[in-house]
């Protein structure tokens, strides 16, 4: 079909999953409340099902346009419906009704009970308030139903972005099946579309629809924007300048690259980064090139694209910063290293052992790999290693992380592109529990809750201890069952008749020979401290601020708490 007709697609989808939900056979009577765009639709599929169609509403000119499509009746509100419907059904009353109607009250509702017949089916697809009254529908006994949008699939993440389509011996008619069959309807002539679009406007003068929409009070059914004849548009590679230079920067500065503008990014980063003596925030990218254009404006980027290939190809970007979701930070990064750029990546740097093992591998030809494993670079931590450097013994070391919840629908909790909170966010206290023994970890043992416990699916509720080279352990207990109140992070460490206490990054107080030493500050997780460090790197070279070794520890070990999860044994890392 024709690009106008295709415009139709998920509206007409909409309208005829209402006919499904009112399961409407061949030689029914089927009465369509409400006449407008959906009720228009939903008058032609029912009239090339077979059925016999009584279209209602309050305006006459929708009444004429239904009757063209091939309703038998087409009555005005004020007549009297009830005596039509019973006429033309040799007084049995409608197999079914389908609101399609848009209203503040009931009326529709009211209206279907004393149309349908004993045990008729009842559908809502419009906007109307859910308030049936008891007589009629307990009498006849009817059969409400909701339609949900274009059908089964609808609001299913796993179908609608995953593309994990239901199998069609047990869900004949899903949402893109919908869509299919009305476009073959459309192809075949058996809706017709022209007589429904009420307005035509270019896209460059949309503003005026719009203003039809807000004004009302004249014929509308649907407006087409026609888009202008133009050449093909550019590569995504093109990359659009905002028109205002960065900020001059001295020699062997940093010409900055960033992959993700989200709010992590927004929030922290790139104020951070901006603040940076040197470092010049050169191209933006995101997903599409109008909230790349919108990053770049807001975060006074000099120039955006839609294409992180862009911004690897470009000679003259010397830093790439990564914060896309997780599940594109080791492609990314991979990609960044082997085009020679320096590569700052939000964690966690992998969700699997071959990603793990591919940008390793590009790390070790290209060592300018930097992971945001920000905790060990808090002034709190730098004391707190200083305090047992020269130990004689293995270290004890406690972490608790008062998580909070956050909700199960969240991208984050899917293992294919968040990873779970385990790999998304407890890789910080594995690799700070890391930095803190100073030895390698050896192995790795997870315990979550119990299966009777319904929060245990999201494995965000794990006690997690490892065992490192020199004897020491460690222990992280990570819970978003606690009360915000308390404080997100606790940290504390035992060794040489020595205590070391972190609480959230604001106090660290340090126990020894019976005197306490104690540090306050505003919350300082170390981000600044590690952004510095990587502009270091690029500017002056150098050795990264985190040894490859204990990146691909930490990510390892991190890998081994998931496996010990599944498998209830510890996992030799």
């Amino acid at each position: 079909v024709d690009a106008g007709d295709a415009a139709f697609a998920t509206i007409g989808a909409i309208a005829l999953h209402g006919v499904r939900q009112a399961e409407a056979r061949l030689g029914e009577t089927v009465v369509v409340i409400g006449l407008g765009l959906l009720g228009q639709l939903t008058v032609q599929l029912l009239v090339a099902s077979g059925c016999r169609v009584i279209g209602v509403d309050v305006e006459p000119w929708k009444l004429e346009l239904a009757r063209k499509a091939g309703a038998a009746r087409a009555l005005l509100r004020s007549d009297d419906v009830v005596a039509h419907t019973l006429d033309a059904t040799r007084g049995r009353g409608a197999d079914a009704v389908i609101i399609t109607a848009a209203t503040a009250n009931n009326d529709p509702f009211v209206l279907a009970g004393e149309l349908a017949r004993d045990r008729a089916h009842v559908v809502l697809v419009g906007a109307v308030p859910i308030e049936i009254p008891r007589s009629p529908y307990y009498e006849k006994e009817l059969d409400v139903r909701l339609s949900r949008s274009y059908g089964p699939g609808r609001y299913d993440a796993q179908y609608e972005e995953k593309g994990l389509d239901y199998p069609i011996g047990y869900v004949r008619w899903t949402e893109q099946r919908n869509m299919e069959a009305f476009l073959d309807a459309v192809a075949s002539k058996r809706v017709k579309l022209d007589g429904l679009v009420t307005h035509r406007f270019a896209l460059d003068d949309a503003e005026r629809a719009y203003d039809v929409l807000a004004r009302g009070g004249e014929r509308l059914l649907a407006i087409a924007l026609a888009y202008p004849a133009r050449p093909a548009p550019p590569p995504r590679a093109t990359i659009a300048t905002t028109g205002a230079d960065p900020v001059v920067a001295p020699r062997g500065a940093v010409r900055l690259g960033l992959v993700g503008a989200g709010s992590f990014a927004g929030g922290t980063l790139i104020p951070l980064l901006r603040d940076l003596r040197g470092v010049s925030l050169a191209t933006v990218c995101t997903a599409s090139g109008l909230s790349a254009r919108d990053a770049a404006v807001r975060h006074a980027f000099a120039a955006s694209t839609s294409d992180p290939d862009a911004i690897f190809a470009d000679p003259a970007i010397n830093a790439v910063v990564i914060a896309t979701r997780h599940d594109s930070h080791a492609a990314l990064a991979r990609a960044a290293l082997d085009h020679g750029k320096a590569v700052f990546v939000e964690k966690p740097l992998a969700l699997d052992r071959d990603e793990l093992a591919d940008v390793i591998a590009a790390a070790q030809r290209n060592p300018a790999l930097v992971v945001g494993f920000n905790r060990r670079f808090s002034p709190h931590t730098e004391r707190v290693r200083r305090a047992f450097a020269g130990r004689a013994g293995a270290l004890v070391i406690t972490i608790r992380v008062n998580a909070g919840a956050i909700p199960a629908t969240s991208w984050i909790h899917d293992p294919e592109l968040g990873g779970g909170r385990l790999l998304g966010e407890a890789c910080h206290f594995v690799d700070l529990a890391g930095a803190l023994a100073g030895a390698p970890p050896r192995r790795v043992h997870a315990v979550g809750l119990g299966s009777a416990d319904p929060a245990s699916r999201l494995r965000d509720n794990v006690a997690i201890t490892i065992e490192y080279g020199d004897g020491s352990i460690a222990t992280i207990v990570y819970t978003s069952k606690g009360d915000p109140a308390l404080g997100k992070e606790r940290i504390e460490v035992f060794g040489d008749a020595t205590a070391a206490v972190i609480d959230d990054f604001h106090t660290s107080t340090i126990t020894r020979g019976g005197r306490v030493d104690r540090l306050r500050t505003k919350q300082d997780k170390g981000h600044r401290d590690l952004l510095v460090r990587f502009a270091a790197l690029v500017a002056i070279g150098g050795a990264p601020p985190i040894p490859l070794a204990a990146l691909e520890a930490s990510t390892s070990a991190t890998l081994a708490a998931l496996e010990s999860l599944a498998l209830g044994a510890p996992i030799e890392v």
